[in-house]
C-alpha cells in the first residue's frame, strides 16, 4: 500500500515537473516573439516616412474598418477571458460557447485585415510600392499569421475540451492559449496606436 502511494507520488511530482518545463518553455517563446514584433515596430517606425512620393498612412488607412477590427479583437479578448473561467469551475457548456465566440470574433477580425489587405493592394499600394508599406505589410501580416495560428489552436481546444472534459492537461493548454491570445491583443493595441492612430494624425 505504501510502495502505491509513493509511486503515485512520484508520479504526480514528475508530471508537475514535466508540466513546468512545458510552461517555462511557452514562456521563452513569448520572449522571443516580443523580440520579433519590437524589431518589426523598429523597422515600422523608422521606414514610416519613406513612401517615395507614394501614399501615406494618412491617405490609405480606413480608420472606421480599423475600429472595428480592434472592437472584435479586445471583445475575443473577453470571451476568451470567460472560457477560462468558466474551464476553472468545470462549465464545460459556458466554456465551449465563449471558446466558440472567441473563434467568431478573431476570425471576424481576420477576415477584415485580410480584406484590408486586399484593397490595398487592388488600389496599387502593394508591400513593393515603397518602404513604409513593405513595414507595414510585414509588421501587420506578422500579427495576422500569429492570429492565425491562434484560430487554429482554439479550434483544437475546443475539440479537446469536447472529448476529454477538464484534465490537467486542457486546462494548462487552455491556460496557455489565453496567454498567447491576450498577448496578440497587446500587440495590436500597439499596432492601433503605433501605425494607425499616428499614420492618420
Amino acid at each position: 500500500m505504501s510502495e502505491l502511494v509513493m509511486s503515485n507520488q512520484a508520479e504526480k511530482s514528475m508530471n508537475n515537473e514535466q508540466n513546468l518545463t512545458k510552461s517555462l518553455g511557452f514562456w521563452i517563446y513569448l520572449m522571443t516573439d516580443c523580440v520579433l514584433f519590437a524589431s518589426l515596430f523598429a523597422t515600422y517606425v523608422i521606414l514610416r516616412g519613406s513612401t517615395y512620393g507614394g501614399p501615406s498612412g494618412h491617405d490609405v488607412f480606413n480608420m472606421p474598418a480599423v475600429f472595428v477590427e480592434t472592437i472584435l479583437l479586445l471583445t475575443s479578448s473577453f470571451t476568451c477571458g470567460l472560457a477560462v473561467v468558466m474551464a476553472k469551475i468545470n462549465y464545460k457548456q459556458a466554456a465551449l460557447v465563449f471558446l466558440t465566440l472567441t473563434f467568431v470574433f478573431g476570425a471576424g477580425f481576420l477576415t477584415m485585415e485580410l480584406s484590408e489587405f486586399s484593397n490595398l493592394v487592388a488600389a496599387g499600394h502593394s508591400w513593393q510600392a515603397s518602404a513604409f508599406l513593405s513595414a507595414f505589410f510585414t509588421l501587420v501580416g506578422t500579427h495576422g499569421l500569429h492570429i492565425s495560428v491562434g484560430l487554429l489552436w482554439i479550434a483544437v481546444m475546443i475539440f479537446q475540451v469536447m472529448k476529454r472534459g477538464f484534465t490537467d492537461g486542457v486546462l494548462r493548454r487552455l491556460t496557455l492559449f489565453a496567454l498567447f491570445w491576450h498577448f496578440l491583443d497587446i500587440i495590436w493595441i500597439f499596432i492601433f496606436t503605433i501605425v494607425y492612430l499616428m499614420g492618420v494624425a
